[in-house]
């Protein structure tokens, strides 16, 4: 099928984002692993980073084609959800980041919870519950 090495392509600059982050968790201590046609990272400073992140740590996060994790239980258990963000990734290639935060942006100065009614957090919650 051609269209997934396209799509792998689109979402590449964020994917490269995400794998040197894991790097650096690796030299870290942190660990590496491919689920679902991803390469997920976990553990090591990651831990610390994700849980400081708005809007009161994350257990993971997605970037391109690859997942940073807190550990691999919470990998497990957000992989449905960070799924969807891999698809919003192949649909929106590099204008996902800035398209994710203005997004948030609107809303916070809307007064609206800039993260759970983030039109992307809506989607991933959505399907996550089927």
């Amino acid at each position: 099928m051609l269209l997934k090495p396209i799509l792998y392509l689109w979402a590449s600059p964020n994917t490269i984002l995400g794998i040197t982050f894991g790097l650096v968790a690796l030299l870290s201590g942190g660990k590496v692993q491919i689920r679902q046609r991803c390469i997920e990272f976990y553990g090591g400073w990651l831990s610390s980073i994700l849980k400081r992140l708005p809007p009161k740590g994350v257990s993971a996060m997605t970037l391109g084609h690859s997942i940073l994790g807190m550990d691999r239980i919470s990998l497990d258990r957000c992989r449905k959800h960070e799924q969807v963000h891999v698809r919003q990734y192949e649909r929106w290639g590099i204008a996902f980041i800035p398209a994710y935060l203005l997004c948030s942006l609107v809303l916070w100065l809307q007064k609206k919870d800039y993260y759970y009614e983030n039109p992307f957090e809506v989607e991933a919650y959505s399907k996550e519950e089927r």
